[in-house]
């Protein structure tokens, strides 16, 4: 596939892409300015070894479309420090302040947390930058992945889902792909709607126990430092075996393009809410929707992150950030799913359309560039 974001170029953008090496030997990033129509981008910084321009560009286009559908006054943008999270705390640490020292002029763009950075990292970014959402309390942020923002936000999701299909969330069977802030948080807030979490996977393997998993219990192995797999009672599978389990809602909360046309076939579940960002091709989504599976656009399930990040920006308090999380993405997954439902297509083409329109009356007001 092309690797050059412009080569998927169209009316929303993207209207800026920086490649960054430096101040700091070795530092090599990149930032993805999608779309400022509706405001100043916010969109996650990501620490991965692996990402790279097209992950950047794909997931920058995912937040313009997701601060759309969620009625922010923001467009989007993403980030990757291509880099092992992993880093010793003091290498991560210089790493990330070197990042935030080179985006100091891109005045467009708001980072907050993703994979591989949290609090802690946004705080040295804004002291670098002089912006940042995600902040530590002590700083006077929300700190979104500690409250289990996107996580709420994919129970809300998978709640409001409930009247379009045949599941009711008391008793429902849950795997998650990916139980780490996301994940961890999306079993809490599903579990005390009655949901049982059946199966969990990690980077080192699945555990699946048919009779449920103590959710309490696997969060707090996961902070020792432990795999999923560790976990007993429960059955260790290979970490890719999450695919096929049998549930009721399966929810991919990892790295993108985990189900593709190949592998949507194995999913048994009846309701897929995505908690990462592009985790479902679009051949897949097209394959689901024609075997009757109902899939949550990863934008509209996974928006309390941004929301919560929005309310921050604004100066809005913690329990505001909640409430405005419960409202929006509620209310977002009714609309989408009944336009899919009336218009006889699939969810995420129905998200599409409500956030595109939203960005064309923008553009047609005329704020386009930056300082625009």
């Amino acid at each position: 596939m092309p690797t050059d974001p412009f080569v998927f170029a169209d009316e929303f953008g993207p209207l800026k892409v920086v490649h960054v090496s430096g101040p700091l030997p070795g530092l090599r990033a990149i930032v993805v300015i999608d779309n400022v129509a509706l405001g100043p981008a916010i969109g996650g910084t990501r620490m991965a070894s692996d990402a790279g321009l097209e992950e950047c560009a794909r997931l920058a286009r995912g937040m313009t479309l997701k601060n759309a559908a969620a009625g922010l006054d923001h467009g989007g943008a993403k980030s990757v420090i291509m880099a092992d999270p992993g880093l010793n705390g003091g290498d991560k640490e210089r790493t990330i302040r070197a990042f935030g020292s080179a985006i100091r002029d891109l005045a467009d763009y708001i980072p907050g947390p993703d994979m591989g950075t949290d609090e802690r990292a946004m705080a040295w970014v804004r002291e670098e930058a002089g912006r940042a959402v995600g902040l530590p309390r002590e700083l006077g942020g929300i700190p979104l992945d500690e409250i289990g923002a996107t996580g709420l936000g994919v129970a809300v999701a998978a709640d409001a889902a409930q009247e379009f299909c045949d599941i009711e969330l008391e008793g429902a069977r849950v795997a998650i792909q990916g139980f780490g802030a996301v994940g961890r948080h999306a079993a809490r807030f599903l579990a005390a709607k009655g949901c049982v979490l059946v199966a969990a996977s990690d980077s080192r393997g699945t555990l699946h126990d048919a009779q449920g998993i103590d959710v309490e219990a696997l969060i707090a192995l996961k902070a020792e430092g432990g795999s999923v797999s560790d976990h007993t009672p429960g059955r260790a599978l290979v970490r890719d075996d999450i695919i096929g389990v049998d549930c009721d809602i399966w929810i991919p909360a990892a790295r993108p393009d985990v189900i593709t046309a190949e592998t949507a076939g194995r999913l048994k579940a009846r309701l897929v809410v995505q908690g990462a960002n592009i985790p479902v091709t679009k051949d897949a989504e097209r394959k689901l929707f024609a075997r009757g599976v109902l899939s949550v656009p990863d934008f509209i399930a996974n928006a309390g992150g941004v929301i919560c990040a929005a309310v921050e920006y604004g100066g809005g308090t913690e329990e505001q950030a909640l409430a405005t999380i419960e409202e929006k993405v509620r209310a977002n997954t009714r609309a989408v799913l009944e336009a899919s439902r009336a218009g006889g297509v699939p969810p995420h083409k129905a998200a599409g359309n409500l956030a595109k329109a939203r960005l064309r009356e923008a553009l047609a007001a005329g704020r386009w560039v930056e300082g625009g």
